[in-house]
């Protein structure tokens, strides 16, 4: 029996599925929030304590929970069964590891030929673009244009409209950056939509990004994690800024796109600034704080749009 499209059974289903679509786009921006932090709390850090050294960490300890979480866990045998796909889980699994452990590299090194600015807003700005260019579905008129206010205001809030000084190489290893990071989350949201559990799928790739990234911590001087306030700074980027983040990212992608996905974490650098304005002390100026008004127009557009 056919059901009408107008029928309070059809009416319903569909407020469920917007329902399921908005919850999971919240779980995308709480994880983002988490992101966030991380940029403030690394400035906890003793002096000893190197960006690569602090981030190589941040995945290690990270993933490494992440991964125990689901191997120590009722979710084992859905761990068991997605390995057990072979190819079809693996080589996506790989790929997601080495990107998720390449974006970490790529991102730092950016930074370091042409600052921070710079470098946040070429990475974060274009991984929604090359997401869309890696879906295979159309992203419709209200993506793209959230997207494109998203990314506008991601570049006002972080250079203050200032983009002199760019360092070819570094915008370069910054594209290369974005794409790895909307690489992995396309891989992570393909894996969940063929029906892998969530959990199990972000552990594996950041448990691989983990493995990667350890003789990169080691070969960095970790000395700074015998410290207390050092312990103390890794344990927070693991497990909150990383472990919990993506817990909240993996179930978002439930009912999110990974195109969609990848603009709601430009609400990262927003919250970053946010920190650093009202606990900090730092100042930002009006195009700043226009770009994070557009900013943040542009994510709550996406995540509440206009009802028809």
């Amino acid at each position: 029996m056919s059901v009408r499209p107008d029928s309070p059974r059809a009416l319903s289903s569909v407020s469920a599925r917007r329902g399921g679509r908005r919850s999971g786009a919240v779980d995308i921006l709480l994880a983002a929030a988490l992101w966030g932090t991380a940029g403030p709390v690394f400035t906890l850090a003793p002096a000893s304590a190197s960006p690569v050294s602090a981030a190589s960490a941040r995945i290690v300890l990270g993933g490494a929970l992440l991964f125990a979480l689901v191997a120590f866990s009722s979710r084992r045998t859905a761990l068991r069964g997605l390995l057990r796909q072979g190819r079809r889980a693996w080589l996506p699994l790989v790929l997601g590891a080495v990107c998720g452990a390449v974006y970490q590299v790529t991102y730092l090194a950016s930074v370091a030929l042409t600052g921070v600015a710079i470098a946040t807003v070429v990475s974060l700005g274009s991984a929604p673009a090359f997401a869309g260019l890696l879906t295979l579905r159309g992203l419709g008129r209200r993506w793209s244009a959230t997207t494109a206010g998203a990314v506008a205001g991601c570049a006002l809030l972080m250079s203050g409209g200032e983009a002199s000084g760019a360092d070819p190489g570094g915008v370069a290893l910054a594209l290369f950056c974005g794409f790895t990071y909307a690489a992995y989350t396309m891989v992570a949201a393909r894996l969940i939509e063929r029906g892998a559990d969530d959990q199990v799928v972000m552990g594996s790739i950041f448990g691989g990004a983990a493995v990667l990234l350890l003789p990169v911590l080691l070969a960095g001087s970790p000395g700074w994690l015998l410290d207390v306030r050092g312990a103390a700074v890794a344990c927070y980027l693991g497990a909150v800024g990383t472990a919990a983040s993506y817990v909240l990212f993996a179930r978002g992608l439930r009912t999110t796109s990974g195109a969609t996905a990848t603009t709601l974490s430009l609400a990262e650098p927003a919250v970053a600034a946010i920190i650093g304005l009202v606990l900090l002390g730092e100042h930002l100026g009006g195009v700043a704080l226009a770009g994070l008004g557009l900013l943040a127009v542009s994510l709550v557009t996406l995540v509440f749009p206009e009802r028809k």
